[in-house]
């Protein structure tokens, strides 16, 4: 085995480690979010689709809120007529840089819903691209 078989292999492992580990742990909170405005990919004069969920599903990876890393990933979702997504169409768009937060956040994406785009007062199918931000708390975010 090359020695670069060897380190891509260890890399897997503690990704695939972390990955698992992240799953048991209770989030903490935080200020990992959806943004609210989902960039178009449909004519300006459109509603984009609309996330419905009350609270956000993303859970910040724990060492990188311990480390103080923050990052936005943009993520390119579909979403038919009637605001279902579709799973198939979940892609980074653009990455944070950091591979444990691009993870939470195609994590997170299938299990938001939607209000469907609208072309007018017409609900339609659009891509789109969504914004998932991971940044640290504030003292403002932890007051009651």
């Amino acid at each position: 085995m090359t020695t670069h078989s060897r380190h891509l292999r260890i890399a897997l492992a503690a990704l695939v480690l972390e990955g698992s580990m992240a799953c048991r742990r209770t989030p903490a909170p935080t200020t990992a979010e959806v943004v609210r405005d989902a960039a178009p990919l449909v004519a300006s004069n459109d509603r984009p689709p609309v996330p419905l969920d009350a609270n956000s599903p993303l859970i910040y990876p724990a060492q990188l809120l311990r480390a103080g890393i923050e990052g936005t990933v943009l993520v390119r979702l579909y979403v038919d007529e009637q605001g279902t997504l579709l799973r198939d169409s979940i892609r980074v768009a653009e990455s944070s840089g950091y591979p444990a937060l691009d993870s939470a956040a195609l994590a997170a994406a299938p299990t938001l819903h939607f209000a469907p785009a609208l072309r007018g007062d017409s609900p339609v199918a659009a891509p789109f691209l969504q914004p998932f931000v991971f940044r640290k708390p504030t003292r403002s975010d932890m007051s009651p």
